[in-house]
């Protein structure tokens, strides 16, 4: 018979205190924030009902002039852009604002997740929600008629667009959260929502406007992205270059700002 304080004895335990690597972190963390992204009901409003509502109501109407071809396979692209915005940087801004006026930062900032850990978690759970975004208006527009071009190369060039934005609109968003005071994140994150609806080439085109401002408006993320998806899916072109290149700028500058000047409390 084996002698119970023997067979004890002859178990060593060795604790080996120390962070989880940096991709199971971010992915838990992800994993939080697209669970609490999920829970909340305005925050589903902003992303799901009012691009909807937009594609629906202007492609049934005729309250902008598209200059001809079909309404839908211009908005369809400028729509799913706006939704885009909505979660990876509006919502992503005003969630993250108060998340550092409740104190849910500063406890962050306490653990082993890095900055860009946590910007890469909150990338992480955008693009989750941006999936079932872009599956919704899809079938919208696609119920409405929608026509897009650029078969599975097409795709492909648009998820990288996708992508780029994401992440430059992700780095705005925490820089903004980072820095301001949690109502001026909500009001300025709302103001650039509205500004950037009427001037990003979402609903009106790029081309009605004064040409003295439009290479200012051309230079803006919303404007890229928008710009990038509709020139693959509504004319069937390739890999959209300079739209990628403007979204690169934002994604880099955006990123070394916020990762200098984010401030956990």
């Amino acid at each position: 018979m084996i002698d119970p304080a023997s067979r004890t004895s002859s178990v060593s335990f060795a604790p080996a205190p120390g962070a989880a690597p940096l991709p199971r972190m971010v992915l838990a963390q992800a994993g939080m924030e697209l669970r609490v992204l999920l829970r909340n009901g305005e925050q589903l409003l902003l992303t799901m009902v009012i691009p909807v509502l937009l594609l629906v109501g202007f492609s049934m109407t005729s309250l902008i002039d598209i200059g001809g071809g079909s309404r839908v396979d211009f908005l369809a692209p400028g729509v799913i852009a706006l939704a885009v915005m909505s979660t990876a940087f509006t919502g992503q801004a005003i969630g993250t604002g108060f998340e550092r006026r409740y104190g849910v930062l500063k406890r962050l900032g306490a653990t082993p997740l890095s900055r860009f850990g946590l910007l890469g978690a909150k990338t992480l759970a955008v693009l989750a929600v941006q999936v079932v975004q872009i599956t919704l208006l899809s079938a919208v527009a696609l119920t409405l008629g929608w026509s897009p071009r650029g078969g599975l190369t097409g795709a492909l060039a648009c998820a990288l667009v996708i992508l780029l934005a994401t992440a430059a609109f992700s780095s705005l968003a925490l820089l903004m959260a980072g820095t301001l005071r949690a109502e001026a994140t909500l009001a300025a994150a709302n103001l650039v929502y509205v500004v950037l609806l009427g001037l990003g080439g979402v609903v009106f085109p790029i081309d009605r406007y004064p040409d003295a401002v439009r290479p200012f408006l051309e230079a803006l993320p919303i404007t890229a992205l928008a710009d990038g998806l509709r020139s693959v899916l509504t004319e069937g072109a390739g890999l959209p270059l300079a739209p990628l290149l403007v979204l690169a700028v934002w994604a880099v500058a955006g990123s070394l700002l916020a990762s200098r000047l984010f401030r956990w409390e």
